[in-house]
């Protein structure tokens, strides 16, 4: 006979899950296992790394760009680990994921295997954690969807998707077009 998994994880119980190149998220209770991600998902990612990290390097914005894995937990029974993100720089100067709450953009790429868990599980979680823009970069639609903790509905973008952080005198622009070139 198997062994019984739980129906409620807290974030501890998925820090004690083995590294077994899976990923493993609680939201509210709920366990979201991810696979290992296609080749296609990790080259759009590079490719907004690259341009984050230029946008970041040259503007004067309070943040500092990090990926997955991550340990980012608002409550006991919550923990993801965004795709990319940009988190308060004070917060990520502790060096201590306990302290990094502040999220001023969180980005998902799609997968089959993430898509819902993407769109609503993580997307409400991002919603009631006030982050501040989430992008739901859907590869196979060729958009971005751009969700605020106020939206109902997200802006979809299908040329050119913006992020304007506080303080910032000017706009990233990314090009949606190239985000999603071949390779």
């Amino acid at each position: 006979m198997g062994m019984a998994h739980p129906l409620y994880y807290s974030a501890p119980m998925v820090r004690a899950l083995p590294d077994d190149g899976n990923r493993y998220e609680t939201v509210h209770g709920e366990l979201l296992v991810t696979p290992t991600p296609s080749v296609r998902h990790q080259m759009i990612l590079m490719r907004l790394i690259e341009r984050l990290s230029t946008y970041l390097a040259s503007h004067d914005v309070p943040g500092s760009l990090l990926h997955s894995p991550a340990d980012i937990s608002w409550s006991d029974d919550t923990l993801v680990q965004p795709d990319l993100f940009v988190a308060d720089i004070n917060e990520v100067r502790t060096l201590d994921w306990a302290n990094v709450k502040t999220l001023l953009l969180v980005i998902e790429v799609l997968s089959p295997s993430t898509a819902r868990n993407d769109r609503f599980t993580k997307r409400r979680l991002y919603q009631e954690a006030r982050v501040a823009a989430y992008w739901v970069v859907d590869p196979e639609r060729g958009i971005v969807e751009v969700w605020t903790p106020e939206a109902e509905f997200p802006h979809t973008v299908k040329d050119t998707v913006s992020w304007q952080p506080l303080g910032a005198d000017s706009s990233l622009e990314i090009d949606a077009k190239e985000l999603f070139e071949p390779i």
